[in-house]
């Protein structure tokens, strides 16, 4: 038995804490994983992990030799992206996580357009809005949007979005115009996946919680709605701008607008980025800086 087998197998089982999530995230059988992990076990005559019918617990010596197997598996990773420095293109799979709504709008257009230059390229798109783990679910760039927590990853800030505050025509000349944001409790407010709304005064944050009788977590929904009268929204830029220039949504509040949010990308600290994943982020930040994006989907998504 190779000194190197059952190790990858072992360190998915960890990370993952399930057999049969290790197995999705190997591409291989539960069975494959169990029978390669035994063997690792029986090699070096010890118990790395507790198996029962509901759980699978790391033993204290396996948590131990796991620090250990990702140094030698991050070891081996970083020099095979040094031996494949020779090819200029992105070649092989690039795997990557966004928001739900942002990613169907902005994120997944411009990457089928990167993917469309490199054949050799298999492009593997993960949407939620669930923050998925980079390392544990083999990700080689996650999207995403705000404040980062800090971790060991590297951040790259591709562009920033802007929240508006709007309303339609109809509602304004019916309604009238706050002229401050406490002045939203008398209005109807269309609710996403939050009631607290973002505003800056004095280069202050100041968060509000708003009301309304509608709520829905698309932001699609949500835009038509105001469009339709029902409501104020605060949504971000991607969503409405295209209809701030037709003039079927008008700003208001604008000097109360909250700060902008960045937009980051987010990839595993190695010394050397691989092509695909260094070409794929600078045309991400090449484009996103140049273009401003609306959004065209009308599938009911959390947005993010």
């Amino acid at each position: 038995m190779s000194r190197w087998e059952g190790i990858e197998e072992f360190i998915a089982v960890v990370d993952s804490g399930s057999f049969t999530k290790a197995a999705q995230h190997l591409d291989t059988s539960v069975a494959q994983v169990s029978r390669k992990l035994s063997a690792l076990e029986s090699r070096l005559g010890l118990k790395l992990v507790q198996r029962t019918t509901r759980r699978v617990s790391v033993t204290e010596i396996g948590l131990g030799y796991a620090q250990h197997c990702r140094m030698l598996l991050d070891g081996l990773a970083e020099a095979e992206r040094e031996a494949t420095q020779v090819h200029s293109s992105p070649i092989g799979r690039l795997r990557i996580t966004a928001p739900t709504t942002y990613g169907e709008t902005v994120i997944a257009p411009l990457l089928m357009q990167f993917a469309r230059h490199y054949p050799q390229l298999e492009l593997d798109l993960q949407l939620s809005n669930r923050r998925l783990d980079l390392i544990a679910d083999k990700f080689d760039i996650a999207i995403r949007i705000g404040e980062l927590p800090d971790s060991s990853l590297i951040a790259k800030k591709l562009t920033e979005r802007q929240q508006y505050v709007c309303v339609s025509p109809t509602f304004l000349n019916k309604y009238g115009q706050p002229s401050h944001p406490s002045q939203l409790v008398g209005y109807d407010c269309l609710l996403g996946s939050s009631a607290t709304w973002r505003f800056t005064e004095n280069n202050k944050k100041l968060n509000l919680t708003v009301k309304g009788a509608f709520r829905c977590n698309s932001g699609n929904v949500l835009t038509e709605a105001a469009i339709q009268g029902y409501g104020v929204v605060q949504l971000p830029d991607f969503y409405v701008t295209s209809h701030l220039e037709k003039q079927n949504l008008v700003e208001i509040l604008k000097e109360y607008r909250s700060d902008k949010e960045p937009i980051w990308a987010l990839y595993p600290q190695n010394r050397h980025l691989s092509p695909k994943v260094k070409m794929a982020i600078e045309f991400l930040s090449e484009h996103l800086a140049q273009g401003t994006f609306s959004a065209k989907t009308t599938h009911r998504h959390n947005y993010e």
